[in-house]
């Protein structure tokens, strides 16, 4: 607050005096402090939020490539293709214990159930529903026919 009051007013001196005080500086003899307008406790206070804040940045962005890395080492694993080491670095450099968000893991965890499915007798039953049953019945006639005619032309029989 005290800043603000001596910007405004310091500087409405400045123009009635015509900037003839001896206290101003040359703009080259200035802390950044000073450059900035601010006193130098709160120059270093802002400068540590500013290093709070990127830590916290670099974090959430450590944590989201690891996030991405699992999700990569999954489904290397589901379709059994070779592992990368830079995912298993960048999961290690998280903390080794990732957590994929809840709307991946949902996603994963439908493909698991919709391959479940597919692997189950009821999965296999529902495949061969979609099968042509008159194009399998005329193969099988056709098969019995083919074992007919070389059983007639067999000597032993």
């Amino acid at each position: 607050m005290a800043f603000m009051v001596k910007s405004m007013v310091g500087g409405q001196l400045k123009n009635l005096t015509g900037g003839l005080g001896g206290e101003d500086k040359g703009d080259g003899e200035k802390s950044p402090a000073e450059a900035q307008g601010m006193t130098r406790e709160e120059y270093e206070e802002y400068q540590k939020q500013l290093v709070e804040e990127k830590m916290e940045r670099d974090a959430q962005f450590t944590q989201r490539k690891a996030e991405r890395a699992t999700l990569r080492t999954h489904f290397r694993d589901k379709y059994r293709l070779p592992k990368n080491e830079t995912d298993d670095s960048q999961i290690q450099l998280a903390g080794g214990d990732v957590e994929l968000p809840k709307e991946l893991a949902k996603m994963i965890e439908q493909d698991n159930e919709e391959e479940e499915e597919k692997d189950s007798v009821i999965g296999q039953l529902t495949s061969i529903q979609n099968l042509d049953l008159d194009s399998l019945k005329d193969k099988a006639q056709a098969t019995l026919e083919d074992l007919k005619q070389s059983a007639e032309k067999c000597s032993v029989m």
